[in-house]
């Protein structure tokens, strides 16, 4: 079990200040770093009786391959007028109507939202949440029903290291961006987890039901391998 610090800790390495995260794991035998795709955090792993300073002598030695991983991040795309938002695997432009009345709302590949420049991001961002959660509760519902077993809550959170997870008693919890990947991606993904609710684990019984419920499953798994990081820096 690993035992993560709460607050961020800043790495400096070459001038720039780097958020970093530490954990300690009690199964760990090396100092290890890895790269947070999602907000360019470096995350350090402790063995459990290693010094911090250990850890970020370590980090300095690695300097050159950490900076050379943070720089081929790809950009934050931020929400605002202009920005361009996969929803379902369709490019929608956002665009700012200052004296709308209806909050935020599609329309012929635009994302409208209204009120004031500053809440446009809270507003987009609440928008694509609430899409997510209807998206993702129909699906997952739906194709529970095809197997004889039923969905308790479906619920959508900020995750940066899971798409979803299904509890033992029919709870599943979704990154609410699954909203931007492509359909068959979000659908792969519901699947994935209404599997869980007939097999816990991630035998070949439980692979062969994920199949049956979605249609490309192999293909939304590299999907996300290779273009995951990239949603998680939206916002």
């Amino acid at each position: 079990m690993a035992n993560s610090s709460r607050t961020p800790k800043i790495l400096r390495l070459a001038g720039r200040e780097i958020p970093l995260r530490i954990a300690r794991h009690a199964r760990a035998r090396h100092i290890s770093l890895r790269i947070d795709g999602a907000d360019g955090a470096v995350r350090m792993i402790l063995p459990r009786r290693a010094a911090l300073s250990e850890g970020l002598e370590f980090a300095e030695h690695r300097k050159a391959w950490l900076l050379d991983q943070l720089d081929a991040l790809p950009a934050r795309i931020l929400f605002r007028d202009g920005a361009i938002v996969p929803i379902l695997g369709q490019d929608h432009t956002i665009r700012h109507d200052p004296g709308g009345r209806r909050g935020v709302w599609r329309a012929a590949g635009v994302l409208w939202a209204s009120g004031h420049p500053e809440h446009l991001p809270r507003r987009i961002a609440d928008y694509l949440k609430t899409e997510a959660r209807r998206e993702l509760s129909v699906r997952a519902r739906d194709k529970a029903a095809k197997i004889q077993q039923n969905v308790r809550r479906v619920s959508v959170r900020e995750t940066r290291t899971r798409w979803g997870s299904c509890g033992s008693d029919g709870t599943m919890n979704f990154c609410w961006r699954l909203i931007l990947t492509p359909e068959d991606v979000l659908d792969y993904v519901v699947a994935h987890e209404v599997a869980h609710l007939k097999y816990m684990d991630h035998g070949q019984d439980f692979w062969d039901l994920t199949a049956r419920l979605t249609a490309n499953a192999t293909g939304a798994r590299d999907w996300l391998r290779q273009h995951g990081d990239r949603v998680l820096r939206y916002g």
